[in-house]
Formats: C-alpha cells, structure tokens, sequence
C-alpha cells in the first residue's frame, strides 16, 4: 500500500493512505527533542545532522522521507512511551550492510608502545584505498559519529567503581606528570585523555549494538557492526587494566544488550592470539553468556586452559582452546567447523559479538600463529552466517589486538570485503611462501579433548 506523509514544523501531522483513511499524529516539542508518534505506536524517526534532514516513518509498509525544517541536537523515539534516541537509526543505518565506528583515541599514546595511536587511522587509510569507505560505499557502508561515551553505570556494570574511581585519579595524575605506566598490568599506561577516550571507546559497542537490534526489529536483515576503535578491552578485569586494555568494551555492550534489549544469551567469540581473560573473568559464573577463546597456548596472559569452563550457574558456558604455536588457516577452519558451530547451535544466542584480534597474523610480531588475510576473511563470512542462522544476523566485531600496521589493516579490509559477501583480497596481500606446516595433529588433540570436555 503506498502511503503519502506530511509533517508540520508547528506539531500537527497526519497519515494519509491510498485508501483516503487519514489518521492523526500526535508530537511533542521540548527543547530540542522533537518526535511525533500515532496513536498505534507508529515510530516517527528524525534523521539527525547539524539541522534535521529527513523524517522517516519506521513502519513495515510506510518508509516515506519528507523535508523538515528543525534546528536540532538529539533525537526520540516514541511507540507508547520514551525510548532512548540510540535506538532509533536514521535510514542510511538500516539499509546499510556495514555499521562501523571509528575512535583513533590519539591523546592515549606511548611512543613505541605497540598498541598506538597509528592503529585506527591504518585501517582507515587501508578502507579508502580499497574503496571500502562511505565515500565510495554509501549505501552500503555507513560510519556512526557523534555516538555518547559509555555511562559510569555502564563500565560499573562489568567493572568495580573502585577501579573506576582510581583510574579517574591515576589520570589526573597523568594530566599533571605525563604518561603514567600502570603497575601490574601488563604494562598499560594512562594519559590524560585515557579515561574519557575509553569512555567513547565503550560506548561505540553500545551505539553498534542498538542500532544492529533497532535495524533488526525492523524487519530487514541488519548490517554487521564493527567497533573500529581503541584502547581495546578484553584483558581489562573487573578491577583493573590490564593488557593494554582499560575497559572491557564487549563486556560492555554484552550487558547493555541484555539489560536494554533483552537479549539474554550472548555468544562472545575471541579469535585474538592472546586469552580474553578479562571477558572470561567477568562472566566466568554467568549461564546466559557464552564465552569461547581460541589463543596461542602458553601465550599472554597464561590463562585460558582448557579445565576453565566456569563456575557455579555458569559452569560449561566458558570454553577455551589453546592452540599449539605455528597453528593457521586450517586449524582454524577445523576449529570453527568442530567447536564453535556446534556450541553456538546448542546455545542458541541471541547476538553473537566478537572479540576481533589480529594479532594471530603471521606477520604480528607478538606471538607465533600463522592466521593470514584469508583466515580472517573466513572468519568473518563464517561467523556472519552462523549470526544469520541463530540470531537474525545481529552481530558486533570489536577490535583487539593486531600490531603490524599491514596486516592488520588489510585483515580488517577485507573482513569489510567478507561483510559484504565480495571476493577477499589475500591473494594480493598474503604470501604463501613464508608459511610453514602446521602442527595439525596437536591442533586435532587439542579439539579431541575440548569435545570430551564440552560434550560435544
């Protein structure tokens, strides 16, 4: 049914169908947040720019976009009662097939420390020489900006306000000294900036993770998320840094999407070369959360074996399997057909996130795995299936690890290109002659023993 919209800057409008039924809208006008909703609960969206764009009618069959006239800085949502604007995306989020953002966090830099602040802008550079970017992807690739630093309550959450309270002093020291190297934790330094750039580094998986659920109550197949940004955060414990990592960014978004959207079972993947240690910590007791590692075994930071499955409630929802050193493309393929598929089918999610590390590449200088372009090409269609299979396609990426600028820029590249469903470019990029065999058969006793743990 073809539907005609108007909307009045003065705060009437009206519904007017093909069959000459009109029906009235009601607004509301306070401050700066405007919003009209139906006495049905239609969702009226307001596009948000530095002045309003476009109106959109988030209805199953109404899609209509109209010119208004509205100075503005925040957006609501309304279907019988107040929603938080987050939840609302503008039309480019639900048609697109990849939501990304992007927090370089440039004032949280050590000079040679290998998690710098050259990271991020590596792999933006790499998505604009490939073409990856909104500016050659518009329709289908969409950057989300101006999104809210995570709430205090929202690191509280995962983490003690004893660490968050220390680390806030631990930073105005730093805005005093200079960088400030934490002990004790792995070595992770503070700058000045350090705590409010770990803010807006969790609060993007929060942003990610509201507009794939808002996209995927619409009835579409929602894009994928990628949270492109820094400090990473799965090593951070609940009571402090470690590992390079401040704030558990996936833990984060994992609670959000359980309080917020009830979403109650969450399946954390972690490909990073090194053990998710704080992830597993946090929801080491909790059933509704599965957690599965893969990581260099007697790697960084020595946990992860394969006896850690959880405790008490949360007993069997933590699954660990290290992998011997010089490990690759096919144990990883091996490991993904034979464990992780088979757990995620058991546990049935209802959003898969994902703990993306690149520093399993052989070209990372920080451990010794052999993962190429192409293994996390595979990993990324893969994991995007196995979300389209269980959960209606809701997934969020979340960078970790990965230190040598190429490959980590062209892993994320074409994890873009796998996103997509377009040819991956490791032929271009990877060499081959540089591999050597890998140690096959302690990968499969090492998957052997994972399945007799597990019951798989």
């Amino acid at each position: 049914m073809a539907r005609a919209a108007s909307l009045l800057c003065t705060g009437a409008a009206s519904v007017t169908s093909s069959s000459n039924h009109t029906r009235p809208l009601q607004s509301s006008l306070a401050g700066n947040m405007f919003s009209i909703f139906d006495q049905q609960g239609v969702h009226a969206l307001l596009w948000r720019d530095s002045v309003i764009k476009e109106v959109l009618f988030c209805h199953p069959i109404l899609k209509t976009k109209h010119q208004s006239c509205i100075q503005w800085s925040s957006i609501s949502c309304f279907s019988g009662e107040k929603k938080d604007s987050s939840l609302c995306p503008n039309i480019q989020q639900m048609n697109a097939r990849i939501l990304y953002c992007a927090a370089p966090a440039m004032g949280h830099n050590q000079e040679s420390h290998p998690e710098c602040n050259a990271r991020v802008p590596a792999i933006m550079e790499a998505l604009e020489k490939l073409e990856l970017s909104p500016k050659y992807r518009s329709s289908d690739v969409v950057e989300i900006q101006d999104w809210r630093p995570a709430s205090l309550d929202n690191i509280a959450n995962v983490h003690s306000k004893a660490y968050v309270n220390g680390l806030e002093k631990v930073v105005h020291r730093a805005s005093r000294e200079g960088l400030i190297v934490i002990d004790g934790s792995g070595p992770t330094y503070a700058t000045a900036t350090t705590f409010q750039e770990s803010l807006l580094a969790a609060g993007a998986g929060i942003s990610l993770v509201d507009s794939v659920v808002a996209a995927s109550k619409l009835g579409q197949r929602p894009p994928m998320g990628f949270s492109i940004v820094r400090p990473p955060g799965h090593h951070a414990i609940p009571r402090g840094p470690m590992g390079f990592c401040v704030f558990g960014n996936i833990a984060v978004a994992a609670r959000h999407a359980q309080q917020a959207h009830g979403l109650k079972r969450v399946l954390i993947i972690d490909f990073d070369v090194h053990h998710g240690n704080g992830t597993s910590d946090i929801f080491y007791d909790d059933p509704d959360v599965l957690f599965i590692s893969t990581h260099q075994d007697g790697s960084y930071p020595g946990t992860g074996k394969m006896e850690e499955i959880g405790h008490g409630s949360g007993e069997g929802t933590t699954l660990n399997l290290p992998i011997p050193g010089g490990s690759g493309d096919t144990a990883m393929r091996t490991i993904f057909d034979e464990i992780i598929v088979p757990s995620a089918q058991r546990f049935k999610p209802d959003i898969i996130l994902v703990s993306a590390g690149y520093d399993a590449h052989v070209l990372d200088h920080l451990a010794s795995l052999q993962f190429t372009t192409s293994t996390y090409y595979m990993l990324a269609s893969n994991i995007k299936q196995l979300a389209e299979d269980l959960c209606g396609g809701r997934c969020v990426f979340f960078l970790e690890g990965g230190y040598n600028l190429h490959s980590l820029s062209y892993s994320v590249a074409d994890t873009f290109f796998a996103f997509l469903g377009e040819p991956s470019i490791a032929s271009k990029v990877d060499n081959p002659a540089i591999l050597y065999e890998e140690p096959m058969t302690k990968v499969r006793n090492a998957i052997q023993r994972v399945k007799h743990i597990h019951s798989l």
